[in-house]
C-alpha cells in the first residue's frame, strides 16, 4: 500500500456529449479526492475518437496509445459519430480499436434499477434488477470488425472462439460472481448464454465455461440459449446475477437489460484485461444533444467508481474501494432527489453534477 499514492489516469473525452459528461466526472473525482486522505489523480487529457479521425485520418495517435499503456487506468467519454465511417462503411469506434490494441478481453456491464425513476416493467420487483453482463471481447463475431472480406456482392466475416479466450472470460465471470455473493450476502450465480445448439463455436464456449464452473463449486452455474435468455430477461430480470457470453450476443443483452432497468444513461462500462483497463459510459455520443447541457453524467460517474474498484484491487489500496462506495451512494441519493431530463424531468448535466457533489460532501 502506498503512503501517498498518486494515480495517472489517461482521459479521452470522446465525441458528442462525451466531453461534457467527462468534465462532470472529473469535477466529481476532484471533490472525492478531498475525502480519500492523501490519494490524488493526475488526469492526462488525450485526443481520440471519431472527430479526431475525421480531422487526422487516425482514430488515435501512437503517442496516445503509448500514454494509455503507461497510465494506471484509462477513462473514456462517449465515442463515435454515426456519419464518420471507415471506408468499409462501418462506424469509427476508438474504444474498440483501443481495447484490441491493449488485449482487453472482459467487457463488464453492471446494470441496476433506481426505484424513483420510471421503469419499463410494471412488476414491482423491477426495482430489484441488479445484474452484470460479462462479454468476451477479444474474439467472437465482433472481432471481425474491419476485417470483412468483400466477394463481389457478398461480405464474409468470421466468428472465432478459442479455448483460451473462453476460459479467461469464464474465470473472470465466476470470480466476479463470488465477490458479488460475499458483498451482497446471497448465493452467486453465473448464467452462460450461448447458441450451442446451432454453432460449434458456442458449443466450445459452453464446454469451457462448464469446466471453469467445476472449479468454482461455491457459485451456481446454469446454461441457456440467447433467445431463451432474452425472453426470461423480459419476464424476470431480477432473477439474474452474472451473465457470461460471446461478444456480439453480450452487447445486445447488455443494452437490452439497461433499457429494462431504466436507461443507458445510468449504465457504466468497464473493459478489463490482465494488464490494462478502460472505463466509460455504455451510452452513445448523442451528438444531436451536444452543448445543450442536457446530458446525464451518471453513467460516466459510475464508470469512475468501477475504475476506483479496479485500481483498489491492482494496488491493494482500500481507500479507493471506499471511494467507489462513496460515489455509488452519492449517485443513489442524487437519483432519489432529482429528475433527469432523459426521464422527462428538468435536471441536466450541471444539476445532476451538483447533486452528486453535495452528497459526496455530505
Amino acid at each position: 500500500m502506498y503512503n501517498d499514492p498518486r494515480f495517472q489516469i489517461a482521459v479521452l473525452p470522446g465525441d458528442g456529449i462525451g466531453p461534457e459528461v467527462v468534465q462532470s466526472c472529473l469535477l466529481v473525482l476532484e471533490v472525492l479526492r478531498e475525502r480519500l486522505g492523501g490519494i490524488s489523480f493526475d488526469f492526462r487529457q488525450l485526443d481520440g475518437g471519431a472527430a479526431h479521425y475525421e480531422q487526422t485520418g487516425a482514430v488515435f495517435s501512437d503517442e496516445t496509445l503509448a500514454e494509455c499503456r503507461k497510465a494506471d487506468a484509462v477513462l473514456l467519454g462517449a465515442m463515435g459519430l454515426p456519419q464518420v465511417c471507415y471506408p468499409d462503411g462501418t462506424e469509427v469506434s476508438a474504444h474498440f480499436d483501443l481495447r484490441m490494441a491493449m488485449d482487453i478481453y472482459a467487457g463488464l456491464r453492471p446494470i441496476r434499477a433506481y426505484p424513483r425513476l420510471p421503469l419499463v416493467l410494471a412488476d414491482k420487483r423491477a426495482v430489484e434488477i441488479d445484474l452484470v453482463v460479462v462479454r468476451e471481447q477479444s474474439e467472437g463475431l465482433l472481432s471481425s470488425h474491419g476485417r470483412g472480406t468483400l466477394e463481389d456482392d457478398r461480405v464474409r466475416e468470421s466468428m472465432v472462439v478459442s479455448r483460451q479466450g473462453s476460459r479467461r472470460v469464464a474465470e473472470f465471470a465466476f470470480e466476479l460472481a463470488g465477490r458479488r455473493a460475499k458483498s451482497k450476502r446471497r448465493p452467486g450465480k453465473v448464467t452462460c448464454v450461448d447458441q450451442a445448439n446451432l454453432l460449434a463455436s458456442m458449443a466450445l464456449f459452453r464446454k469451457v465455461v462448464s469446466e471453469v464452473a467445476a472449479e468454482h463449486p461455491e457459485v451456481e452455474a446454469e446454461y441457456a440459449h440467447g433467445d431463451a435468455i432474452a425472453t426470461n430477461l423480459v419476464r424476470a430480470p431480477w432473477d439474474f446475477d452474472v451473465l457470461v457470453t460471446e461478444n456480439a450476443l453480450g452487447r445486445l443483452l447488455a443494452d437490452f437489460s439497461a433499457a429494462l432497468a431504466g436507461s443507458q444513461s445510468l449504465a457504466p462500462k468497464a473493459d478489463i484485461g490482465d494488464r490494462y483497463a478502460i472505463f466509460q459510459p455504455a451510452h452513445g455520443s448523442a451528438a444531436e444533444r451536444t452543448g445543450q447541457g442536457s446530458a446525464n453524467p451518471v453513467a460516466q460517474i459510475l464508470a469512475a467508481a468501477l475504475m476506483l474498484d479496479w485500481l483498489s484491487d491492482q494496488h491493494a489500496e482500500p481507500r479507493l474501494a471506499h471511494g467507489a462506495r462513496i460515489l455509488e451512494r452519492a449517485v443513489d441519493k442524487a437519483m432519489s432527489a432529482i429528475w433527469p431530463i432523459d426521464f422527462g424531468g428538468e435536471d441536466g448535466t450541471a444539476a445532476i453534477t451538483r447533486a452528486v457533489i453535495a452528497n459526496i460532501r455530505g
